[in-house]
């Protein structure tokens, strides 16, 4: 007798290396779990993209931990191609007595915004741009950005956008981009905590969607070295506590209000200590190079895609309104980082500046490169950091940045990216985009 497959949904958390792992449940009983969770284990926070758990890290095999999840934060899609919905319950990592975790992900962004909005009384909107590469399907070649090259693959692009619709995603856009065999996915902005949960259910739902097809879909920052990078932007607004948004002023140069400003001059103070949370891999910075459409200095630029921070257009067309299109672009980062460390990150960084007031930051076109090195001091322009190495080890110099943190979040978290640096050492760019298009 042969009886249907129970229907699983899996309680996720998303570690340091920015994979996303958990339980599954069945659906059904979803609800049940809610109040106690499911198990995990500390070290897992620890575990390198290498499933390797670094060695050392501050908990070894010792404790317990429980994954609740979120019942108003669950993913899923019968649209996948799979003979049963993919399901996703984004969790909160807590010690057994359901107190928060030092090291759960999606509380340090939540404890982030909790701050932000106590301090001012604001609230940040995001939305993710996530770019990722076929790989394996052997695609005909077709030109960027045309028809031919999203419809070669078709009907994966309405694929993808049916199963996200019925995700709860509010998907923008799946569109064919630069890179070869590369796409881009984006969704609507959204609280910036369910921006970074989306961020992980898009990936997931696109990963198995292609996987069912029998490709592979790559969210690595290079899957070469000398081929076009994926990039993760993240976008961000200000709006106050009834959603009124706060960060345009007409008159202002880029349009920025005092508040925004000073949110942006924050990041851009901090860009050099957080780069390691928001491009958190070793070919992170084979991409984040001059001249790459990237990110490479620390830079306020108007609608500029080399800068690091960019004031996005504004559409004046059919009446839309300009403050509340209004948002800037953070362009360093890619899929490698974990989305809700990134963007708690930027919250941070943001809050630093409202509090100390700090002045509008220069806003700049051109290359720095080509600038006297007293200007570009002028200017706030500072050379990101050229590898996972040096990334590092100005985050761990940084005490500001460091004090966002608990200090086993620090401890744990250099201690996975030094492990992946062992791991790696002595091989190729070529060796290293090939091992991290296959992980990713």
């Amino acid at each position: 007798m042969s009886h249907a497959p129970i229907e699983l949904t899996s309680i996720v958390t998303t570690d340091f290396a920015a994979i996303t792992r958990g339980r599954p449940v069945p659906h059904k009983r979803l609800g049940s779990y809610a109040a106690a969770g499911v198990g995990w284990v500390p070290a897992n926070v620890a575990l390198t993209p290498f499933n390797i758990i670094a060695d050392p890290n501050p908990f070894g095999s010792a404790g317990d931990l429980r994954i609740r999840p979120d019942l108003d934060a669950v993913y899923r899609t019968a649209a996948t191609g799979a003979p049963t919905p993919l399901g996703l319950a984004m969790g909160t990592l807590v010690e057994l007595d359901g107190a928060p975790w030092c090291c759960c992900s999606r509380t340090i962004l939540a404890d982030a915004l909790a701050a932000l909005e106590a301090a001012t009384g604001l609230r940040l909107l995001a939305t993710f741009e996530q770019e990722f590469q076929i790989v394996g399907a052997g695609l005909p070649p077709a030109h960027a950005f045309s028809p031919a090259a999203l419809r070669r693959a078709d009907p994966l692009g309405g694929q993808i956008l049916a199963a996200l619709t019925e995700a709860g995603v509010e998907p923008e856009m799946v569109l064919a981009e630069y890179g070869a065999d590369q796409y881009e996915v984006t969704h609507a902005p959204t609280h910036a905590l369910a921006a970074a949960d989306r961020a992980v259910a898009i990936r997931e739902i696109v990963r198995e969607i292609i996987a069912n097809r029998g490709w592979h879909a790559s969210f690595a920052p290079k899957t070469s070295p000398t081929g076009v990078g994926n990039g993760v932007h993240i976008h961000v607004s200000l709006v106050d506590d009834t959603g009124a948004p706060v960060g345009y002023d007409p008159s202002a140069p880029g349009g920025l209000s005092a508040i925004n400003a000073s949110f942006l001059a924050g990041i851009l103070r901090h860009m050099r200590a957080i780069t390691v949370l928001t491009a958190a891999s070793l070919p992170s910075y084979y991409r984040l190079q001059p001249h790459g459409w990237s990110a490479a200095w620390t830079w306020l630029g108007d609608r500029d895609r080399e800068a690091s921070l960019r004031i996005c257009p504004l559409v004046r067309l059919a009446g839309k309104d300009p403050a509340r299109q209004f948002n800037v672009e953070y362009r360093a980062a890619d899929a490698t980082a974990n989305p809700y460390l990134a963007l708690a990150a930027l919250v941070r960084a943001g809050l630093e500046g409202l509090k100390a007031k700090l002045p509008p930051p220069p806003i700049f076109s051109g290359d720095p490169a080509l600038l006297e090195e007293s200007e570009r001091a002028r200017l706030g322009l500072a050379r990101l950091p050229g590898s996972l190495e040096e990334a590092l080890a100005v985050f761990e110099a940084d005490e500001t940045v460091r004090s966002w943190f608990h200090p086993l979040f620090v401890e744990t978290y250099a201690a996975v990216r030094r492990q992946e640096l062992a791991i790696l050492a002595g091989k190729s760019p070529e060796d290293v985009c090939a091992l991290y298009r296959d992980l990713y």
